[in-house]
């Protein structure tokens, strides 16, 4: 896959390609509990693809979601921005993230992350419509008065 400029476009990314990686990826999710395999797999700004895949605990809340994985990767592998996401269940079919994990694909996405969604590409602007994010604590920081 290669790098997106600043005006990507949905056509531009090889989906089947992230397609193929979420699949991949989701066979390798530790699911004992509930047996809901899901993998992930993200293009990043320079062109590397980061994945993830859930992984539970018996202390079920603190499993680990696969895109929480794939932002690991991502942060791990040197940072960058994602710029088009793609989840996947057991059967490969595409689901859609959960509150949390449309956060996280914010926060290192941004607005123009395209994310494939079971009624097609949308971008995360769309998906997670007046998003909380870091500029919104700059712009309180930056209000507050210094000591």
């Amino acid at each position: 896959m290669s790098q997106l400029p600043e005006d990507a476009s949905a056509a531009q990314v090889d989906w089947e390609g992230l397609h193929e990686a979420a699949v991949e990826v989701m066979r390798r999710a530790y699911v004992p509990y509930s047996h809901y395999p899901v993998g992930v797999a993200g293009l990043t700004d320079d062109g590397r693809v980061v994945r993830g895949c859930n992984v539970e605990n018996a202390a079920y809340g603190v499993a680990l979601c696969a895109e929480c994985g794939m932002v690991s990767d991502l942060v791990a592998g040197g940072g960058g921005l994602l710029v088009a996401v793609w989840c996947v269940d057991a059967r490969g079919a595409t689901i859609m993230p959960c509150g949390r994990c449309r956060q996280l694909l914010w926060e290192h996405g941004g607005a123009d992350c395209l994310l494939q969604t079971p009624q097609g590409v949308l971008r995360m602007d769309a998906v997670l419509p007046q998003a909380f994010g870091p500029e919104d604590l700059a712009a309180v920081a930056e209000a507050q008065p210094t000591p």
